[in-house]
């Protein structure tokens, strides 16, 4: 591709660069929008090129989609706000947040230890034979509390299921009304730790989800003064 000047070929060099490094995430959505893939299909979004007249973007099957921009640019010293522009249309046409979840946090303090409590229940009466003698669980702990350990044995078929389907409740409403918001790719590696850490413990980590969102929210808020 030639340039009328210099100065253009650096603009269009920087700003390819630019994208790819700090901004994956809008490419990612630019797919999804206007070029109608799954957000499956979109990962690992790449700006191969760019002209005063389209973007084109490479998937990780070295697909290509050319975006149209319309209207054409004038100069590369529009770019930056055409993509700021682009992004906006783009989330608000997904449904989603200008805040990209990027970090699992892990329980701390009085949260870890629900987490734990929590862990430590589902597991202990995912089987009635927990409860029995013979059980590593009856002969470490129950067997000193020989009543509690019936009422457990008693309660477990009655107690598993309903627990197992709040959970699982609550790990789905969390993919739903947060993982997806906020441009979190369905099945990566970060999806799957908020979704079992959901499963596991519930409330705590919608609570910290919320709070992570809320510091990226005001960071976002002081740069731009």
């Amino acid at each position: 591709m030639s340039f009328p000047t210099s100065k253009d070929a650096e603009a269009h060099h920087r700003i390819i660069t630019h994208m790819n490094k700090d901004h994956q995430d809008s490419l990612t959505r630019f797919l999804e929008h206007y070029a109608h893939l799954s957000s499956q299909s979109a990962r690992t979004a790449k700006l191969a090129d760019m002209t005063l007249n389209s973007l084109t973007i490479t998937t990780h099957n070295r697909s290509r989609h050319v975006i149209p921009l319309n209207p054409p640019m004038k100069s590369w010293s529009e770019a930056r706000e055409r993509m700021v522009a682009m992004d906006q249309e783009a989330l608000r046409g997904l449904g989603r947040s200008n805040i990209t979840m990027k970090e699992y946090r892990r329980p701390r303090g009085f949260l870890a230890v629900v987490f734990v409590a929590a862990a430590c229940t589902i597991v202990s009466f995912s089987r009635r034979s927990n409860f029995l003698p013979g059980s590593w669980l009856h002969g470490s702990v129950l067997r000193h509390v020989p009543r509690f350990a019936r009422f457990c044995y008693d309660i477990q078929p009655f107690l598993l299921y309903p627990v197992l389907a709040i959970h699982v409740g609550e790990a789905l409403w969390m993919e739903r009304s947060r993982l997806e918001k906020h441009n979190v790719r369905r099945f990566s590696r970060l999806w799957w730790k908020w979704v079992l850490s959901t499963f596991v413990e519930g409330v705590g980590a919608f609570m910290r989800f919320d709070r992570v969102v809320k510091e990226e929210t005001e960071r976002k808020e002081k740069a731009r003064h």
